[in-house]
């Protein structure tokens, strides 16, 4: 990025740590110089045949779990569909899965498959929570209350952790206690909480979760992926799709068909992970290990509340996020007036702001503690302000003229 640049985009994909270049060119040269022995004889220590010890436990410590219950491995979407084979378990009673309404479509695409693969109608099995009429979040006692009056039908509640259209940090805890007593499996899609806000998946006691590593995270795009299964699982007996990079290391090579299934969520592997995406990943929870999310939540509430009171001052958007500190992560989502957004958009863009753009009419800004300033806040409202004036005094470019919105979630 152009050093004058102003990049409040870490909610699409995370800016590139320093270090992420070093390592990722010692990797191809041990690839150039060793060829095949890198796999277990690594002058930088990174042996390629276990290279995911080294992005687990800094992982876990970012999403509250023990170390075991991590794994690195495959995309979001992928793992969704992998741990649904064992956390969806659907009888002619208890059959319908729980979500939020107008979720990330991938999402839904993965439910709505899920659901049709065991023979039931996605229209009568997935329960889409909305929030109520002239409110843009969803409250959390209506999600406990639909839970409480439809949860004996539910199998699975899967919800996002933060929603990736408003920005709303849902109560995870409390959903994760409603819909046990209710006798449901829980799982979250965290590809929008995962280094953004608190996490503490173990105690909470989450059935599972899955998230993407290349937004907070910064391990690049389309970078590998994360999932929990909870250690009360460990041992358990649910059907899951297996590979040899599931079974016991120290019998792997062996070569034979007996499966040995590693105790903990690494029994999930199918197939080795991708070197360079993990140490991608490694680069940046190397940045990670050098704070802690406490410290980055703390920064995370100033930076947004300072984003949040002075937008206040400017006119032409509402805020669709919570205003309250514990029910958002770092983005702010700007629902634009009609026919606003997309000029306000260009000219951002034409003055080195990194934002990016949810048709039809909002912008998200996420201020990230990692890598953001208070400067930097101040500077994209000031330069806001003025793209809202030329774009309502028709100075604006006319639509067709932007850079088409980013594609990741």
């Amino acid at each position: 990025m152009d050093s004058d640049c102003i990049y409040l985009c870490g909610n699409s994909l995370g800016l590139q740590p320093k270090k992420t270049r070093k390592l990722l060119e010692e990797e191809l040269d041990v690839w150039a110089s060793a060829g095949v022995q890198g796999h277990f004889n690594h002058p930088y220590g990174r042996p390629w045949v276990s290279i995911d010890d080294h992005v687990i436990a800094e992982s876990a410590r970012i999403v509250g779990a023990q170390n075991h219950e991590v794994t690195i491995m495959n995309s979001l979407t992928a793992n969704l569909h992998f741990l649904m084979i064992s956390f969806y378990r659907p009888t002619t009673h208890r059959y319908k899965i729980m979500m939020e309404a107008k979720s990330f479509p991938s999402d839904y695409y993965a439910i709505e498959s899920q659901v049709s693969l065991h023979g039931f109608s996605p229209k009568d099995a997935i329960i889409e929570v909305e929030p109520r009429n002239g409110e843009d979040t969803i409250r959390t006692e209506d999600i406990l209350q639909r839970i409480e009056e439809e949860g004996d039908k539910v199998a699975l509640v899967l919800f996002s952790g933060v929603q990736y259209y408003t920005g709303q940090f849902f109560e995870l805890d409390r959903i994760t206690s409603a819909a046990k007593k209710k006798g449901c499996m829980v799982g979250f899609d965290l590809a929008h909480a995962v280094g953004n806000v608190p996490l503490r998946l173990h105690d909470w006691e989450v059935d599972f979760a899955c998230w993407c590593t290349y937004k907070y995270l910064n391990a690049g795009p389309g970078g590998i992926g994360g999932a929990f299964v909870h250690e009360k699982h460990a041992r358990s007996q649910l059907p899951r799709l297996a590979g040899w990079w599931g079974t016991d290391p120290a019998q792997k090579f062996v070569m034979d068909h007996v499966f040995r299934p590693i105790p903990g969520a690494n029994v999930y592997r199918v197939s080795n992970p991708n070197v360079l995406a993990t140490t991608s990943l490694l680069g940046s929870l190397q940045v990670f290990a050098r704070t802690t999310p406490e410290d980055l939540r703390a920064k995370s509430v100033l930076l947004t509340g300072y984003l949040e009171v002075l937008l206040m001052g400017v006119q032409g958007f509402k805020i669709l996020t919570p205003s309250e500190s514990h029910q958002r992560g770092c983005q702010l989502s700007l629902l634009f007036d009609g026919g606003l957004m997309l000029p306000v958009f260009e000219e951002l863009q034409r003055a080195g702001i990194v934002v990016d753009e949810r048709k039809p009419d909002v912008i998200r800004v996420a201020p990230t503690p990692l890598y953001n300033t208070f400067t930097d806040v101040w500077t994209f409202v000031k330069i806001l302000k003025e793209a809202i004036e030329r774009a309502r005094s028709g100075q604006a470019p006319q639509e067709g003229t932007a850079i088409e919105g980013f594609i990741t979630s």
